[in-house]
């Protein structure tokens, strides 16, 4: 039996799972202050803060951290990865406190856990981080020599969905070929061939747009937005990663309002939310393209895949390519867990960073 603690940080709480073996016992959503959170604090201090609330729940719980298995954490911006459980050491320590490859509160992750397992001899991981890159060679043309395009996805979820959809197929996800489409505050739509995530799009930059990003935009009119003196490269960073989608139609980024404004026949939520849709179905044909016409499954997961009307309005339009699973929310926790349960069987090596 192995007792193991996954972290989950977003930007203002961080979310704990306490699981004995593939069992969930506890999990909490742990909320942190504005001075615990503020952008200007040192990023070992805001780790410090949520690691004294991370002892305190166990401490709770009445679990000694001598006696876990195994603390996981969800990665950060990384360096292009291959798909699985990495070990964290201090150059993939040092990569997210640095901010190398960016910055995003995933990054504390392993900032909040590693000391932790120097401190009570315990093996620490991280699994599938969201710069895992699978790519094929295709795939990483933009159209403009010296701009690749990027790996950045949900992968964690993506993955962890797609295995379950193929259990629930009676295969393994190295059997199957899938389209895997994360609905969330931003949107990745992915290709999986045999195990293998071969494409998808990067939800800050491109595909979809969602409750706060913009997605693909008008080329020429991006250009001219960038030097119309109207906004600083910060401001239009912010624009279309955090301000844009649903946010600047409505004002909001609570989907579960803009379903209230759709279910009273309110036209300005109706055109938004309908894009959305069509863009999702869109892109999940153009995925199944990547994978020659041969789906097995189409997977809908995220939070916006709670919405009943909307994911209708999606599969209404792609469930002619394959059949669609609906599975609401995301299971990253689990699926941290699993990955480092993986590892401590030996059914999975750690990959070294």
């Amino acid at each position: 039996m192995y007792l193991i603690l996954a972290v989950n940080p977003g930007s203002t709480s961080t979310k704990l799972g306490l699981f004995e073996d593939d069992v969930c016992l506890f999990r909490e959503t742990l909320r942190h202050s504005e001075k615990e959170t503020a952008p200007d604090l040192p990023r070992d201090t805001q780790a410090a803060f949520r690691r004294k609330a991370l002892l305190a729940f166990l401490e709770e719980k009445q679990v000694e951290p001598a006696s876990l298995s195994a603390l996981v954490a969800r990665g950060g911006l990384l360096k292009p990865l291959q798909s699985g459980t990495y070990e964290v050491n201090d150059n993939l320590y040092d990569d997210l406190i640095k901010g190398r490859y960016g910055w995003h509160a995933s990054n504390l992750g392993s900032i909040i856990t590693l000391p932790l397992g120097r401190q009570y001899a315990l093996p620490v991981f991280t699994v599938d981080p969201v710069t895992v890159d699978e790519f094929e060679t295709e795939a990483r043309y933009s159209g403009l020599k010296g701009l690749p395009r990027l790996s950045m996805s949900h992968a964690l979820n993506m993955k962890a969905m797609a295995r379950r959809s193929a259990a629930a197929a009676g295969k393994t996800y190295r059997e199957l070929n899938l389209v895997v489409a994360h609905l969330g505050s931003g949107i990745s739509v992915s290709a999986h061939r045999r195990g293998k995530m071969i494409d998808v799009n990067n939800a800050n930059e491109e595909g979809p747009f969602s409750l706060e990003r913009c997605g693909t935009l008008p080329a020429l009119g991006l250009v001219r937005l960038c030097y119309s003196g109207s906004y600083s490269q910060e401001e239009m960073i912010r624009l279309v990663t955090a301000q844009g989608g649903i946010y600047s139609y409505l004002g909001t980024k609570d989907f579960t309002l803009v379903e209230e404004m759709m279910a009273s026949g309110s036209e300005e939520a109706i055109g938004p939310a309908g894009a959305i849709a069509y863009q999702v179905a869109k892109e999940i044909g153009a995925m199944a393209a990547v994978l020659g016409g041969k789906v097995d499954r189409i997977v809908i997961t995220g939070g916006m895949a709670n919405a009943a009307e909307f994911v209708k309005m999606i599969t209404d339009r792609v469930s002619f390519i394959a059949p669609v699973d609906i599975m609401p929310g995301e299971e990253e926790l689990e699926a941290l867990a699993a990955g480092a349960l993986r590892v401590l069987r030996g059914q999975d090596k750690a990959l070294k960073y």
